[in-house]
């Protein structure tokens, strides 16, 4: 089993930056990849982000990318999301994900992000 904290939310002016962290504990040592998802209200959750643990390999949504940068400290079994040139269509809550093969995907709570015009 592995649990997965995820924070950095908040609210922040269009143009602006915020830097999310996801923490991971517990049998973290299998993680194939992590990433990261939002969800609008009234929308479906889309994807945002992931990367591999084995090699830095990345890959983002066109809605976010050259804008938001995705990293991860497998030493410390933590990932980040760094989001720059906010935009208020990002105010969402966004969840971290962990994969790991032959288990159910690993969801945090959720952090909310509010970008204001």
């Amino acid at each position: 089993q592995v649990q997965l904290v995820d924070s950095g939310g908040g609210l922040v002016q269009a143009g602006g930056s915020l830097r999310l962290s996801c923490a991971a504990s517990g049998r973290t040592s299998n993680i194939y990849l992590m990433g990261w998802y939002r969800q609008a209200p009234g929308k479906e959750r889309e994807f945002v982000a992931k990367i591999r643990w084995s090699a830095p390999t990345t890959y983002y949504a066109d809605s976010v990318k050259g804008r938001f940068t995705i990293s991860r400290d497998s030493a410390k079994s933590m990932c980040y999301l760094q989001m720059n040139s906010l935009k208020a269509e990002d105010t969402a809550i966004y969840y971290c994900n962990a994969v790991r093969p032959g288990y159910p995907d690993a969801w945090g709570q959720g952090t909310q992000v509010t970008v204001s015009s």
